[in-house]
C-alpha cells in the first residue's frame, strides 16, 4: 500500500487500543509530563464496545495509577464478599474449602467490574488529562522506517472493495507517527502478531497457549441474587476432554455473570466448546441459579494462558507490546487486567525518560526489566507451572501439584521443586485426527437456560458490513475441504463461539462458508485451526461487537 498517499500526523506516543493496558499507558504519560503529545486509537464503536465486560478486578493497578481511584467515581461498586470453589459431577458438587488454597487465590479486596465501564471511566480521565482518544479507528498496518523500526500506523481506512483493493468510495486514512507506538490490542492483536513474527520476538520462548472465553449476562430472581459472591467450578461437564472451568459473578441490579472457559490445547476435533459452556448451565447448581431469569447478553473473547515463559520479547525498535499482546494472565487466579494496567504504567514510564533524553524510536529495555523483574513478574512466576502440569497430569494432579507449587513458591520466595515446566505444543498441533476420537453427542438447547449459537451471537450485538473484504483470511481456500475436512471433520465448524464457519452441501459437493458478519472477534479461528490457515484481520473501525453498557 506503499503507494497509497495519506496524510501524517505526528505525536509523541501512538497507542494501540482503548484497553486497560493502554488507558494506563496514556494517563501515566500525561501525568510525567503533561505536555507530551499522546492518542489512543479504538476499533470498537466507542471505548468499552470491545470489552468482554464481567470480572474480578485485582485493583493494585489502578491504585498504582490513580490511588485517589474511589474519589474520583471509578465504577467499582461491588466488592467480593464471598468466595467459593466447587468440583462439578454431572448431578452434584462438592465444595472445596478455601483454607488449604495459596493466598493469591484469595479474592479479599478485590472488586466485582464491568471492564467496559471500568474502560469508559478511564478513558474519561486521560482525556481530562489532554489525551485524544479516537474511537471507531481501526489501525489496519504499521508504518516501517528506513532502519526498519516501526514508526507509526495507518488509522481510519474505509470502504475497501470487496476483494480488499481501493476503489473511487476508498477513505485511506491516516497515518499516526509516534517516537514510540504501544501495541495494546488484547489477545492475538494482528498488529502485535505481526511484530512478533518480524523481529522474532518468541525466538527461545515456550509458545503461547490459549483458551476461549464465553460469557453471558444474566438478569435472576431477586431472591437468588447474592451481591458481591464469586463461584469457580472445575470438572463437569469437561471432565477429560478438555482444561478449562467456569466462574459465576454475582455485581449488582440483580445480574449475575455467567463465564465458561475452555483450553484450546484439546485433542479432540469433535469437542464443542460452545456446547460445552450451554451444557454447563444445566448442571442443578447452576440451573437453579438462572431458571426465572433471563440472558441479556453474550460474547468469547480468547484468552492468554502460557504464563511466564510464553511471554516473547515486548519491544523491538519503536514499539514495545502491552498487557495481553504479550500474555499477561495469570491462569489460576482467571486476572489479568491488573497486569495489564501495571504494563500501561511501566511502559509508559520508560518512554518519558527516553524522550526526554532525547532519545525515540529505540527499544524501551527499560519497560521489559520492570515487566520481567517486577510486581508483574513476580504475580505470573509464581504460577507458571499451573498450566503446564494441568496439561501434562490432568485436573486432579494439576490440583495437587500445582496447589503445592504455589504454596511452596509463596513460602520460598519464587523458587519451585519443578523449575519452569515446558508447554511444548501449540495448541494448534494439540489437535489430533477424528478417527481416534469419538464423537461426542450434545443436547439440543432448550431456549431457556441454554441457546444455539445463532441467538445467542444477536446478544452480542455485532455488525460487518457485508460488503468489505472479510477480514477472516483462508491462506489456502483448498484447507477446508481437501484437508482439515476429512483429517479432523473441521473442527471450524464447532471451536469458533459464533457460529462462523459451516460445512455445507451445493450440487454434491462440499463447500466451506465464512460467515464473517457474525465474528465476535475472540481470535479463535487464528488460534485453533490444524493447519494454520485462518488469519484473523482487523476490520474496518466500528464494526464488530457492541458490548452493552452494562
Amino acid at each position: 500500500m506503499s503507494e497509497i498517499e495519506r496524510e501524517a500526523m505526528e505525536y509523541d506516543v501512538v497507542i494501540v487500543g482503548a484497553g486497560p493496558a493502554g488507558l494506563s499507558a496514556a494517563i501515566r504519560l500525561k501525568q510525567l509530563d503533561a505536555d507530551l503529545n499522546v492518542v489512543v486509537l479504538e476499533k470498537g464503536s466507542e471505548v468499552g464496545a470491545h470489552i468482554l465486560s464481567g470480572a474480578v478486578l485485582d485493583p493494585c493497578g489502578l491504585d498504582k495509577l490513580m490511588p485517589d481511584w474511589k474519589e474520583k467515581g471509578a465504577p467499582l461498586n461491588v466488592p467480593v464478599r464471598e468466595d467459593n470453589f466447587y468440583m462439578l459431577g454431572e448431578a452434584g458438587e462438592v465444595r472445596i474449602p478455601n483454607f488449604p488454597m495459596p493466598p493469591l487465590m484469595n479474592n479479599h479486596g478485590n472488586y466485582i467490574v464491568s471492564m467496559g465501564n471500568v474502560c469508559r471511566w478511564m478513558a474519561e480521565q486521560a482525556e481530562e488529562l489532554g489525551v485524544e482518544i479516537f474511537p471507531g479507528m481501526a489501525c489496519s498496518e504499521l508504518v516501517y522506517g528506513d532502519k526498519g523500526e516501526i514508526k507509526g500506523v495507518v488509522a481510519g481506512v474505509f470502504g475497501l472493495e470487496a476483494d480488499g483493493s481501493y476503489g473511487p468510495g476508498t477513505e485511506p486514512g491516516m497515518e499516526l507517527h509516534g517516537k514510540y507506538v504501544f501495541l495494546s490490542e488484547g489477545v492475538r492483536g494482528s498488529l502485535s502478531k505481526e511484530v512478533i513474527e518480524r523481529y522474532g520476538l518468541s525466538d527461545g520462548k515456550e509458545p503461547q497457549k490459549f483458551g476461549v472465553g464465553m460469557k453471558e449476562i444474566w438478569e435472576i430472581d431477586p431472591a437468588k441474587h447474592k451481591e458481591g459472591t464469586v463461584t469457580h467450578t472445575m470438572g463437569w461437564p469437561l471432565g477429560s476432554n478438555a482444561g478449562g472451568g467456569s466462574f459465576v459473578y454475582h455485581l449488582d441490579n440483580n445480574q449475575v455473570y455467567v463465564g465458561f472457559v475452555v483450553h484450546l490445547n484439546y485433542k479432540n476435533p469433535h469437542l464443542f466448546p460452545y456446547m460445552e459452556f450451554q451444557r454447563f448451565k444445566h448442571h442443578p447448581m447452576i440451573a437453579d441459579l438462572l431458571k426465572g431469569g433471563k440472558r441479556v447478553a453474550y460474547g468469547a473473547r480468547a484468552i492468554s494462558e502460557g504464563g511466564y515463559q510464553s511471554m516473547p520479547q515486548m519491544v523491538a525498535p519503536g514499539v514495545a507490546l502491552l498487557g495481553c499482546s504479550v500474555g499477561m494472565v495469570n491462569v489460576p487466579r482467571i486476572k489479568g487486567n491488573h497486569n495489564a494496567m501495571l504494563s500501561g504504567i511501566a511502559a509508559a514510564e520508560a518512554a518519558e525518560r527516553a524522550i526526554k533524553a532525547g532519545r525515540a524510536s529505540d527499544e524501551l529495555h527499560d519497560y521489559e526489566d520492570e515487566v520481567r523483574k517486577g510486581e508483574i513478574g513476580k504475580d505470573l512466576k509464581k504460577v507458571r507451572n499451573v498450566k503446564p502440569l494441568w496439561s501434562k497430569f490432568g485436573l486432579t494432579a494439576s490440583l495437587t501439584l500445582g496447589g503445592f507449587d504455589m504454596w511452596f513458591q509463596t513460602l520460598t520466595g519464587g523458587f519451585s521443586l519443578f523449575g519452569s515446566l515446558k508447554h511444548g505444543k501449540t495448541d494448534a498441533a494439540a489437535t489430533e485426527p477424528a478417527s481416534v476420537h469419538k464423537p461426542i453427542d450434545y443436547p439440543k438447547p432448550d431456549g431457556v437456560l441454554s441457546f444455539d449459537r445463532l441467538t445467542n451471537v444477536s446478544f452480542s450485538f455485532t455488525n460487518h458490513e457485508e460488503s468489505q473484504p472479510p477480514h477472516l483470511q483462508l491462506a489456502d481456500t483448498s484447507v477446508p475441504i481437501g484437508n482439515n475436512l476429512p483429517m479432523y471433520d473441521e473442527p471450524a465448524q464447532r471451536y469458533c463461539p459464533a457460529g462462523v464457519y459451516e460445512v455445507v452441501e451445493k450440487e454434491g459437493k462440499k463447500e466451506f462458508v465464512v460467515n464473517f458478519q457474525n465474528c465476535v472477534h475472540c481470535k479463535t479461528c487464528d488460534i485453533k485451526d490444524p493447519a494454520q490457515n485462518i488469519t484473523w484481520a482487523c476490520p474496518q473501525g466500528g464494526e464488530g461487537p457492541n458490548y452493552p453498557n452494562m
